[in-house]
């Protein structure tokens, strides 16, 4: 067993990091070389800006590589309770934006010839208790009527016609939503950087950001500091560099996956016929979708707990029992991959991103990182170029979470609080 992320492992590392130190005068800086990033420095790059990106890590080594390559329309949370809360205009406008993302993503990877094995495959949403179904159907009628009339309901004893599993109670489905190698997506959008211009320094982390005297920003790294006009901080829970305002905004979180051996087809047709990404209902979530050599991808919350081997193979034996208990059938069969790590979480699950002292950021996509993160790369370009109408995030305050200083001392009680909520709700 393998733990390390099975879409790095398996997709070309990324080859066009620049050698040399790190010098010379910019229009952006771009720090962070996930799919944020990228995305943004090849938006940028493309408008004509001259723009280098400083990742700490290789392309695609945190966030960007620790999700279930699931590009999804919809919110996390629920389209009802969304609408009552933020207003049925407002909901609407961002329920929008992500189906924006999932567009976007289609789009780039068509522009720029990234083969990455995209396809719209939908999502289905599957309920883990009777109640739970019941309050996915009222807010699919709501989605319906408003905002996205793709979506269907299935009942239980239709289910088998999407799932190989006694496990749930029916679910909702979102047609807009695809499945994607993302480890070949996140080197292929930088690769496309590259050929656009933007200078690329891997393991080159941020350690000081300070104003210049002229006019900009000087970064600061071991290789050297540059000049740049604007910066962008795509650096999600990076603890890397002078980024505390950020860290008290942030709930770094646990995101832990398994990959099984490959399977054979009949199997798979049976276990996931249509081949959709799923995902639960519950607040300790779990999600599973195909790969594209015919294994089975398993993730969710196992533990709240930092990363390192030891905690992966005790996320990953925990993830095992839960994959074992939705398909008894693959008892037998051999894990190969184990990973995890940090992703970057809000306390609301909604993202943020805008402009602090002149610079720019967008993180805390909360799990729905690969449509929303690649949007707002893009639109990140407009925003820096004066459009700041085009954020749909633009109006939403992000105050520290009390209490919180950078370091998650808080994650046990959380995972207590949502596995007290996932027993009785």
């Amino acid at each position: 067993m393998k733990l390390t992320s099975y879409w790095l492992d398996t997709s070309k590392p990324f080859s066009g990091s620049a050698k040399g130190p790190v010098e010379g005068t910019y229009d952006v800086a771009v720090i962070g070389g996930g799919l944020t990033g990228s995305s943004a420095a090849l938006a940028l790059a493309r408008k004509g800006a001259r723009v280098i990106l400083l990742e700490a890590e290789t392309i695609g080594h945190a966030a960007s590589g620790r999700n279930g390559g699931m590009c999804n329309n919809g919110f996390a949370q629920d389209y009802r309770m969304m609408s009552a809360k933020l207003g049925r205009e407002t909901a609407d406008r961002l329920y929008r934006a992500f189906d924006a993302g999932v567009d976007t993503v289609e789009r780039l990877i068509a522009e720029e010839g990234i083969d990455c094995n995209f396809a719209r495959v939908g999502k289905i949403k599957l309920a883990a208790k009777p109640e739970h179904y019941d309050k996915l159907a009222r807010a699919q009628e709501l989605l319906v009527a408003h905002v996205d009339p793709d979506t269907e309901m299935v009942r239980r004893e239709d289910l088998a016609a999407e799932i190989g599993s006694e496990r749930y109670y029916g679910g909702l489905i979102y047609r807009k939503s695809a499945t994607i190698h993302i480890g070949r997506f996140v080197r292929g959008l930088a690769e496309a950087a590259t050929r656009h211009g933007v200078a690329i320094h891997e393991r080159t982390p941020m350690t000081g950001l300070k104003p210049a005297p002229g006019g900009g920003h000087t970064v600061e790294t071991p290789k050297g500091k540059v000049l740049a006009r604007q910066v962008v901080l795509a650096s999600g829970i990076s603890h890397t560099g002078p980024l505390g305002w950020v860290r008290r905004r942030i709930v770094p979180v646990g995101a832990f996956l398994i990959v099984t051996e490959p399977l054979p087809v009949e199997l798979l047709d049976k276990l996931t016929p249509r081949r959709r990404n799923a995902v639960d209902t519950k607040n300790l979530v779990n999600y599973f979708r195909t790969t594209p050599d015919n294994r089975l991808l398993f993730g969710g919350r196992a533990r709240f707990a930092v990363s390192n081997p030891a905690s992966d193979e005790k996320s990953g034996a925990i993830l095992r029992t839960a994959l074992h208990g939705v398909f008894p059938e693959l008892r037998e069969a051999r894990i190969d991959y184990c990973w995890g790590g940090m992703v970057d979480m809000t306390r609301d699950r909604l993202p943020r991103a805008g402009e602090r002292n002149g610079i720019y950021y967008s993180m805390g996509y909360s799990g729905h990182g690969t449509q929303m993160s690649t949007l707002m790369g893009t639109i990140m370009a407009e925003v820096m170029d004066g459009r700041a109408e085009l954020n749909p995030w633009k109006d939403f305050a992000w105050p520290a979470i009390p209490g919180h200083f950078g370091k998650p001392w808080f994650l046990p009680l959380v995972g207590t609080y949502y596995r007290i909520k996932d027993r009785f709700q």
